[in-house]
């Protein structure tokens, strides 16, 4: 399930979308009691298997023994202190990312826990007890209970409790995003307190039990006792925050201009092992700017201190000048072994217009990959087929095995061609020249099968004499390359005759008409997956295509459903990855995004006051959470003048 999660101290990546899919990808649940160590087994009146463990994951093992000192990747020894400076770009009005009104500043979740701690970077689908010491629940999953550490804390001082888990459970039921809380009602039906450390929730008869027990035990904790006093409501946009139980807390806001974060030096956790090594630095200041081109000469006047770098032109032209060159810029690539995000010109089959596939397939030979790499993006990219990319899961060729076993079950759900032919993949153009002659041929022709004929004045209209005109929404914070690549993209579609009014608004207007859907065409992404959860459906399901902020493209197609539900009541990893992969696959046919491009590499320039272990984590780069700051380097930097 996508869930409200705690957000983790990891990259911070601008411009992106407002909303709060990138906080976590949906993770999948566990089967301790065979792993020797970590789990204790006892009967109940049912004479049920009992498993209590101090984490929980799905299939498989836990790679963390009861007894763990820190994460393996982690510099226990890391010191404390410092401060990271990072631009974000855009504005904000309120610091509650969890209302559908306003728009949020950058990390304001981070000051919040859950019972159980974010996804260790070396374990996919691995939770470990963060406000829980425990887990306790049956073999079969009916309901779990979460035993919590009394030291637990607020910033403000007054402890944790069961009380504000169930409260801040029902607040998201009550006011949170409809998508979300339409599904969790219908997967846990109840919740209790059962003393002040200790919370029971209880799962539906019949459905899946994927994504349930850390669905629960990721739900962020707020203080009751402030909501309380306050009257403060969680749909409304606000400045005001209730205390956190997390390391951070808030230092200073300057709405539109800064945020700063301080770390809590009095907060409950710092000795727990899930926390050892990480969370080094003193402040976290993020500072807001309109577009990157101030934001990239703060970051070379030393006024920013570390960059996350998304613009091609920018990684292989603009850091050239003297701090790369005397080394107190360092400019670093380092590996990402996650499957990239599924980014792209995504299609809102909610339109009319877009329901005609042959009209999809036309705009999709409008954009020219090959071109847009050399000529734009100075070849550093690869093109994106898959929703999965580069993971085991990515369909490749015709469906075989268990896959095609799963598919052929499905009857007529599935089209005939897709147990037959390869998996989807993008089309190829020429390198040499924006427009290809031969897709322009061949997308011409899919909008004359259409009804979409060219005219005497070159537009193209149907029967009743519409024009086929698209509304494409893009947000001016994405301007750069990305405007180039999209401005590209137009001219090639303006070519078949096809009207576009290319819409390019603010950010507080593009995150306002991104909810409301209110575009034909938008630059967005889905998240990727790795495993098999609930959030597939908030994804990709039929159940909240209509609104869910989750699904731009509002795809609803009963054979996804099917494979979804397929892969939620798989027993076994075997039957997962089958269904994993014959949900790439599916979701390659359905078509409702045009897959662009991705690197397997993350781009990072830092003043050389920063320094992370030499081995890391496959899962994320994790500046935020691990790195820390070599102070002797920062005094230097400051003595220079390098840094301000």
């Amino acid at each position: 399930m996508i869930r409200p999660r705690v957000s983790v101290l990891r990259s911070l990546r601008s411009p992106a979308p407002a909303r709060p899919h990138r906080w976590r990808h949906a993770l999948g649940a566990a089967l301790l009691a065979l792993a020797p160590g970590t789990a204790a087994l006892a009967q109940n009146d049912a004479e049920q298997e009992m498993i209590v463990s101090h984490g929980y994951s799905f299939f498989g093992d836990l790679k963390y023994p009861e007894d763990y000192e820190h994460y393996d990747y982690v510099n226990p020894d890391a010191p404390k202190g410092g401060e990271i400076v990072l631009s974000v770009l855009g504005t904000f009005d309120s610091m509650n990312p969890y209302s559908r009104k306003g728009r949020g500043g950058a990390l304001s979740t981070i000051m919040y826990e859950s019972l159980l701690g974010d996804m260790p970077l070396d374990a996919y689908g691995e939770n470990y007890g963060l406000l829980a010491e425990r887990v306790e629940y049956p073999v079969g999953k009916d309901w779990v209970i979460f035993h919590m550490r009394p030291e637990a804390r607020f910033s403000d001082g007054t402890p944790v409790t069961a009380h504000d888990v169930l409260f801040s459970h029902n607040l998201l039921l009550e006011q949170g995003l409809p998508s979300y809380a339409v599904a969790v009602k219908r997967l846990i039906p109840n919740a209790e307190v059962i003393d002040d450390h200790t919370i029971k929730f209880e799962f539906t008869p019949g459905v899946s039990r994927r994504s349930l027990i850390d669905q629960v035990g990721g739900v962020p904790v707020w203080s009751k006792a402030w909501f309380d006093e306050t009257g403060a409501r969680l749909d409304e946009p606000r400045l005001a925050t209730s205390p956190g139980s997390g390391p951070y807390m808030i230092d200073s806001i300057d709405v539109n201009r800064r945020i700063v974060y301080k770390r809590n030096p009095d907060y409950w956790g710092w000795d727990l092992p899930i926390n050892k090594g990480r969370h080094n630095y003193d402040r976290i200041r993020l500072e807001y700017f309109a577009d990157d081109t101030p934001a990239f000469e703060a970051f070379k006047a030393g006024e920013v201190t570390f960059r996350s770098e998304s613009d091609p032109k920018s990684w292989a032209t603009q850091y050239n000048f003297p701090k790369v060159s005397n080394g107190q810029v360092v400019k670093e690539e380092i590996d990402d072994g996650t499957p990239p995000t599924p980014t792209g010109f995504v299609f809102n089959l909610g339109r009319e217009v877009m329901k005609d596939k042959r009209v999809r397939e036309a705009l999709s030979l409008g954009y020219n990959f090959e071109w847009t790499n050399e000529s734009l993006q100075y070849g550093l990219f690869s093109q994106r087929s898959s929703f999965t990319q580069n993971s085991p899961f990515e369909a490749k060729g015709a469906p075989e095995g268990a896959e095609l076993a799963l598919l052929e079950s499905l009857d007529d759900l599935v089209p005939p061609a897709m147990l037959t032919e390869p998996a989807r993949m993008p089309h190829e153009s020429s390198a040499t020249r924006l427009t290809d002659r031969g897709n322009l041929r061949t997308a011409m022709k899919l909008l004359d099968d259409a009804g979409w004929p060219v005219g005497s004045d070159g537009k193209r209209r149907n029967a009743d004499g519409q024009l086929l005109q698209i509304k494409f929404l893009f947000n001016t914070a994405s301007e750069g390359v990305l405007g180039g690549v999209v401005e590209s993209y137009v001219k090639n579609l303006e070519s078949m005759g096809i009207t576009v009014n290319l819409d390019k608004v603010d950010p507080a207007q593009y995150t306002t008409r991104e909810r409301d859907r209110d575009y034909d065409m938008v630059f967005d992404s889905y998240a990727s997956f790795l495993e098999a959860g609930t959030g597939l459906i908030q994804r990709f399901g039929s159940a909240e295509a209509e609104f869910s902020l989750f699904n731009p493209a509002g795809l609803a197609s009963p054979m996804v459903d099917a494979i979804i539900e397929a892969a939620l009541n798989s027993t076994n990893s075997e039957e997962e990855s089958a269904a994993l992969m014959a949900l790439d696959r599916a979701l390659r046919y359905e078509f409702f995004m045009i897959p662009v491009w991705y690197k397997d590499k993350s781009w990072v320039a830092y003043y050389d006051m920063y320094e992370h272990p030499a081995d890391m984590p496959p899962l994320d780069v994790g500046f935020l959470d691990f790195w820390w700051v070599n102070e002797d380097k920062a005094a230097a930097l400051r003595s220079s003048g390098a840094v301000r």
